[in-house]
């Protein structure tokens, strides 16, 4: 088996995968200062956006919950891979060749890692599904998607394949392309019987289901023949790879138009996404398999970046999330969940059913693209929904009815987050049930105080405990200020905003001006490390400072590992090569460091750092000032150490002035 990869191709991976390329797949970034990136955290929930990316520095750290480190680090967090499998991963995507120190060639392929293998399972089934699509078996399913509107083309843009009648064509393909039968086992590809594995999809038609990254993770087929007991449509079970939970199918398509329009479209069915996708509206998905739960929220609220924002007229600014539903009964439940779900979007929640009670693809197959935008344009308030949706279910013509209607409703009303809305829909309320207006208010107002307006709970901007924080062991933590200017903690680095901290390892307390200094000293030598290295002033200055300049023990602990590493440097991986020597105890501290937004507008980033630096070195230079003043008092007037000192105090105080006319 191959052994360790060479280190100068993990420092090449990391330089040709940018991280604001590799993070941007899962989480909405926004300027946030120069050269400084934000967004929600993918690893915590949070509806203020405390994720920090860095791509100078090639770090990420969250503010939230404490997390942090570089591309690899991210990668392997993200998809639970190994180190190895992180960095193979990013190889494939940068075009790097990589070296094994064990022999010097590439890992052979059997020995790569699960995820990879996986993955490679999934993308030859999908190509082989698209091939069978072609075959004269296959004219059923071609049949079937042109009666739908679907040509050939619109079938390649999406992937879309055909899995043979017999019981064993994908599995020979497959084993005929070197995976094993363990490996075919954990893909999901088959099922298994008394005496053998055979293909899970026969007679099908084929979607592959392909995370945010494009690759393919799992299929979802629709039956064709009569014959087929098996369910209309049947997806790929849990696997290493596919979690339903999580998984929706289209974001691979629809995270560009998600994140530029801050809009998804949620529709039911694959054929859904691609009427809507052939219509125009770009940003739609759809879950597979299972009803729309709090994991996709969260993935939807990271690509949307749905922090929130005033919004004067309803579906007019902010970020938007609408829900197409047929009318019938299960279309109904299936919108009562989704209003369930709605407190823990800060967007604001639509839903869009047609008149006729037909899906997007019904209505572009019989009435065209544009009736497809239209009823996109006609959507409506989830809890207006709702609330008529509840209305309907009751006899609005008997007092008895009205009441029992007025006191279902009025939750509903009680939980409209904005409360400009509330007094007008209790007003609507009360016009559609033709009750009094104050006597709804007042429904509304007991529903609120009782606490009944609340669909579900907002969610959590807390993580679990990480093995061994203070919060793990029971103990009080006091949060500590993220960012490098005052105020009380914690808060975030470029707007100041009070943050929830995650405990964690405890962090200094920059409240106190002089760890303000030091951290903000550590920035700029983990940040900007290639401007100094290019001026002599600033590295004059840092080759006066030692370990004793900082009286954190840990900013100690950092400066020590960047001399350790040879001191500043315009090396891609130079923030790796300090994290390296100080360890895994400081990374997180570290990744802080470098991430954190400096306050400097840019420009020339030499003469700031020697500036930063040299306000660092005039601390330190105050404080042997003053020890050498007490060294005098000491020693008693006339003896040799006072004069010893006295010559050591002259030297110091001259250092002093020449730095600060500097």
């Amino acid at each position: 088996m191959a052994g360790t990869i060479n280190r100068d191709d993990i420092a090449v991976v990391r330089e040709r995968a940018p991280i604001e390329d590799i993070v941007g797949q899962h989480v909405a970034l926004k300027p946030a200062g120069v050269g400084s990136l934000k967004g929600l955290c993918p690893f915590h929930d949070e509806r203020s956006p405390s994720f920090h990316v860095r791509p100078q520095a090639g770090r990420w750290h969250c503010f939230g919950c404490g997390e942090g480190g570089d591309v690899i680090e991210f990668v392997m967090r993200m998809d639970g891979l190994s180190f190895v499998d992180a960095v193979e991963y990013l190889a494939e995507r940068a075009g790097v060749t990589l070296r094994y120190e064990a022999g010097g060639a590439p890992r052979k392929e059997g020995t790569q890692g699960q995820r990879k293998r996986l993955l490679d399972a999934h993308r030859v089934a999908a190509e082989f599904f698209v091939a069978q699509l072609g075959s004269p078996e296959a004219k059923v399913g071609r049949d079937f998607l042109t009666e739908r509107g679907f040509g050939r083309e619109a079938a390649a843009q999406f992937g879309v394949g055909y899995a043979p009648q017999g019981w064993q064509a994908l599995t020979e393909h497959l084993r005929r392309n070197g995976f094993t039968e363990a490996e075919l086992r954990l893909s999901g590809l088959v099922s298994e019987g008394a005496r053998r594995i055979y293909d899970r999809f026969r007679g099908r038609l084929v979607w592959p289901i392909r995370e945010v990254t494009g690759d393919v993770i799992g299929f979802g087929a629709r039956r064709l023949y009569d014959d087929d007991q098996g369910p209309k449509y049947l997806n790929t079970p849990e696997t290493p790879l596919y979690k339903k939970a999580q998984v929706l199918y289209g974001l691979d398509l629809a995270k560009g138009a998600i994140r530029s329009d801050r809009t998804v479209v949620v529709v039911e069915g694959y054929t859904d996404v691609m009427a809507c996708h052939l219509a125009g509206v770009t940003n739609a998905v759809a879950t597979c398999g299972t009803a729309f739960g709090e994991e996709h929220v969260k993935v939807v609220r990271r690509l949307m970046g749905d922090t929130g924002g005033a919004q004067l007229k309803v579906g007019s600014t902010g970020s938007k999330v609408i829900f197409t539903f047929d009318g019938d009964e299960a279309g109904q439940n299936a919108a009562l969940k989704a209003f369930s779900l709605d407190q823990q979007f800060l967007a604001q929640t639509f839903v869009a059913v047609d008149a006729q009670g037909q899906d997007p693809c019904e209505i572009r197959q019989h009435r065209g693209d544009d009736a497809v935008r239209a009823l996109m344009e006609a959507r409506i308030p989830l809890f207006e929904f709702v609330i008529r949706t509840t209305l309907a279910s009751h006899d609005l013509n008997t007092a008895e009815g009205r009441v029992a209607a007025l006191r279902a409703s009025a939750p509903v009303v009680a939980g409209i987050r904005d409360r400009v809305l509330q007094p007008e829909y209790a007003r609507r309320l009360a016009g559609w049930l033709g009750m009094d207006v104050q006597a709804v208010r007042d429904s509304v107002g007991q529903a609120a105080r009782s606490g009944a307006g609340r669909a579900a709970p907002a969610p959590s901007r807390q993580a679990p405990p990480r093995q061994g924080s203070a919060a793990g062991r029971g103990t009080a933590q006091q949060p500590s200020q993220s960012g490098y200017d005052d105020g009380p903690p914690p808060m975030d680095p470029e707007t100041g905003a009070v943050m929830q901290v995650v405990a964690g390892p405890a962090r200094p307390q920059r409240r106190d001006p002089v760890v303000r200094m030091e951290a903000l000293s550590l920035g700029v030598l983990l940040q900007l490390g290639g401007a100094i290295s290019r001026s002599s002033v600033a590295m004059s200055v840092y080759a006066d400072l030692a370990g004793d300049a900082f009286t954190v023990p840990q900013y100690r602990a950092v400066f020590e590992a960047i001399m350790a590493a040879g001191g500043p440097s315009a090396s891609p991986d130079w923030v790796d090569a300090v994290v390296e020597q100080a360890g895994p105890t400081l990374a997180a501290t570290i990744s802080e460091l470098a991430v954190t937004p400096l306050p400097h507008d840019g420009g020339d980033d030499g003469p700031y750092a020697a500036s930063v630096l040299a306000r660092l070195l005039d601390l330190v230079l105050t404080r042997r000032i003053a020890d050498l003043r007490g060294a005098m008092q000491r020693a008693g007037e006339g003896t040799d150490a006072a004069h010893e000192a006295f010559a050591g105090l002259i030297a110091l105080e001259a250092r002093r002035r020449a730095l600060r006319d500097e």
